[in-house]
């Protein structure tokens, strides 16, 4: 593949973490101040000289059932443990293997297969989900409960004192994790030390933390957004963690501790508006809502610069880039909000030591930075692909402004080709936002013996509201070319989503044709 070289912007490097590794940040605000609060979760609270301690118990316990180089995947939603594990697997120089909760146990067999993990560290339900001896078929030699004891509990683990003798290199692999698998099997980005403090480096420049904040999030920590929780802690300030998203859990949880920095879904902010009980005193302490994992429909990014005074921060990143590289901030926001075009559906401009370019031929976004990848594990050809030529090829469709401000088009697989017409899919979906009955929408492309393929929309309505299929393809032929108006619309109670909160249009396209085919086809079942 080509690197276009037609648009193109570079900012200053940020300060390189110089041998630092991740659990070194915890180590050092542990030294600084021991008795901070570092961790909140459901099953209560740990200071940071607690958790230090924890984490070195944890690294020695697993040291005594790994070699170096091996790998321990964790299955489990997100707890006090998991977070322990993020410093105590690279510090017992093993790679840990996140497997999302949110997916069949077929792929989780697929992923400690891929991974080679030899230790699986799992919560009970989740375990007899995969089954013991289905995960020793997948290779797993030792399983550590987390709640009940399998070969040994986790309790096991910390109950090791002796400290791991190894000691890792900046460019060391300590994160193997599965890209979105929107498509396909997902494969597995190999993220280091040096990468994801690089993403840690980019995102405190965009959303800084101050002595005061205190971070919640209920990003699940299978997905990369957890990268937050190394700055948060770098920082020396806690982190408040929500063991699975719930509206009204969050806002108790933002007034008891007096929560200050979020890190949330666009789907999760729509649902923050649609609840009544989210007023100005229940977020009164919130000062920045940071916000990633898809485009911010224009309704919803509206209505919350409106009703709220936090400030709004979009992040536009990947697994592959350790988080997040590009940043729209709190200015641009209220800018957008009250109209201006260019900047309301733009993801923003880059981080601090990242460049941007879009290729010539066919506008796809590239990427240089620290915080790239260094690669697909055991996939030397996807990684050749997705590397080429020192730049990351991010499958998305871009427009890159002379000042440097980055509009994601569309997904490259996204893009809907019509009687050979180019049609973006989130431009129509950005239309159909706009009517008040639409609470979330997707729009996608089917085989159409004309067209090649025609466009679809698959709508869920918002609770007391109506809408008909004709109303809302009237809407869009009003703004959009003939070729882009949606040929049919499906009504669902809800679209299927990743763990990262990314519609699964491929499920949606398979389910969908097979649809389409069997009424074609009755013989079809």
């Amino acid at each position: 593949m080509v690197v276009g070289a037609s648009m193109a912007r570079q900012t200053p490097p940020v300060v390189q973490h110089d041998g630092v590794l991740l659990q070194d940040l915890l180590d050092r605000s542990a030294r600084r101040a021991p008795d901070a609060l570092a961790l909140v979760t459901d099953a209560g609270m740990q200071t940071f000289a607690e958790l230090a301690d924890r984490v070195a118990r944890v690294a020695a316990g697993i040291s005594g059932l790994t070699v170096l180089g091996d790998r321990v995947a964790i299955l489990a939603e997100n707890r006090a443990e998991y977070v322990e594990c993020y410093y105590a697997v690279p510090r017992a120089g093993c790679l840990l293997v996140p497997l999302n909760q949110r997916l069949h146990p077929t792929e989780w067999v697929g992923t400690l297969e891929r991974s080679g993990a030899q230790v699986l560290i799992a919560e009970s339900e989740l375990l007899e989900r995969l089954g013991v001896d289905r995960a020793r078929r997948a290779g797993i030699e030792t399983v550590v409960g987390l709640d009940e004891r399998a070969d040994c509990t986790y309790a096991d683990l910390v109950a090791r004192s002796s400290p791991p003798a190894h000691e890792g290199r900046p460019g060391d692999v300590t994160w193997l994790i599965g890209t979105s698998g929107t498509t396909g099997a997902p494969k597995l980005a190999m993220l280091t030390h040096e990468s994801l403090l690089a993403a840690v480096d980019a995102t405190l420049v965009a959303r800084p933390v101050h002595e005061h904040d205190v971070f919640c999030t209920p990003f699940p920590l299978c997905h990369v957004a957890g990268y937050n929780v190394f700055g948060v802690h770098q920082m020396g300030r806690p982190v408040v963690l929500m063991r699975r998203f719930d509206a009204a859990h969050l806002l108790e949880l933002i007034v008891e501790h007096g929560v200050t920095l979020l890190s949330l879904a666009p789907t999760m902010i729509a649902m923050l508006l649609d609840d009544p009980r989210t007023n100005d005193d229940v977020l009164a302490s919130v000062r920045t809502i940071g916000y990633g994992a898809s485009a911010i429909p224009a309704p919803v990014l509206r209505a919350a610069v409106a009703r709220w005074d936090s400030d709004l921060s979009q992040g536009y990143g990947m697994t592959e880039l350790s988080g997040n590289a590009v940043f729209l901030g709190p200015d641009e926001h209220r800018r957008a909000a009250a109209g201006d075009e260019r900047l309301l559906g733009a993801a923003g401009f880059p981080a601090p030591g990242v460049e941007i370019r879009l290729d010539e031929v066919s506008q796809e976004i590239l990427v240089r930075a620290p915080q790239v990848m260094a690669g697909y594990w055991r996939e030397p050809d996807a990684t050749a692909v997705a590397l080429a030529g020192g730049w990351l090829h991010t499958g998305d469709v871009g427009r890159l402004d002379e000042d440097g401000l980055l509009t994601v088009v569309d997904r490259t697989k996204d893009v809907i080709v019509s009687g050979g017409e180019n049609v973006a899919s989130r431009e129509v979906e950005a239309v159909l936002h706009t009517h008040p009955a639409v609470a979330d929408v997707a729009v996608i492309g089917l085989p159409d013996p004309r067209w090649g393929e025609r466009v679809a929309a698959v709508v869920v309505q918002r609770n007391g509201d109506s809408v008909t299929a004709e109303e809302l393809v009237a809407l869009a032929r009003a703004h959009l070319a003939g070729f882009k108006t949606p040929r049919s619309v499906e009504f669902v109670a809800e679209l299927p989503r990743n763990a990262a909160g990314k519609v699964l249009k491929q499920q949606l396209r398979d389910q969908l044709g097979e649809r389409a085919a069997a009424e074609r086809d009755p013989a079809v079942e």
